[in-house]
């Protein structure tokens, strides 16, 4: 016969308040009124974690080459005390349900914001509702360069590619950066936290 001792049966007391603080990484996009867009996702998402870096912007054609308006794209850096599935599922998508992002079946259609969680410190995730390290990382610039902006030392865990050894592989051609905007976003996070 087995017994389950319990925390609680032999005088322990288990202390949930020491959450632990992860790093992590998260592509921001917008072709609908975008400036306005991403400020209020910045926003709403400094309520519930902290911002701890900021890339540059950068003006990008769609994908595709679809008949839409540039996108603007950039990744934040940000510390968490939540599961990656909280921080997507609870979040993100809510911020995206709150900016009225609109889901259809084209997955390339225009949208007011697009949040998606790339690294989630070195934590590999696959199930059917998300992928960690998210795979466009090694295929679309304007993530994997901001990526190397914020952190050159960065080894994509699913790999071990260093993220330098990937830039290797893209080109930054078609990646217009806007400074002004990338400029405003920092002061408006930054000045907040001084």
């Amino acid at each position: 016969m087995v017994h389950i001792r319990y925390p609680e049966d032999i005088g322990y007391r288990i202390n949930n308040s020491h959450r632990i603080t992860m790093n992590a990484y998260v592509s921001v996009g917008s072709n609908i009124h975008p400036e306005d867009n991403i400020k209020s996702a910045l926003t709403m998402l400094r309520r519930q974690v902290t911002i701890t870096g900021i890339s540059t912007f950068y003006r990008t054609k769609p994908l595709l080459g679809r008949r839409q308006a540039d996108y603007l794209n950039g990744v934040w850096q940000i510390q968490v005390s939540m599961t990656a599935q909280d921080l997507t599922f609870k979040i993100l998508k809510q911020i995206e349900m709150d900016l009225h992002r609109i889901k259809t079946a084209d997955r390339y259609t225009s949208r007011t914001i697009d949040l998606d969680l790339l690294l989630y410190g070195d934590h590999i995730l696959k199930d059917r509702d998300i992928t960690i390290p998210n795979q466009d990382i090694y295929t679309r610039p304007f993530i994997a360069f901001p990526l190397f902006e914020l952190d050159p030392n960065l080894t994509l865990p699913d790999t071990n590619t260093p993220i330098s050894i990937l830039l290797n592989s893209l080109s930054k051609e078609d990646l217009r950066p806007d400074i002004r905007f990338t400029e405003q976003l920092r002061n408006k996070v930054y000045r907040c936290q001084s």
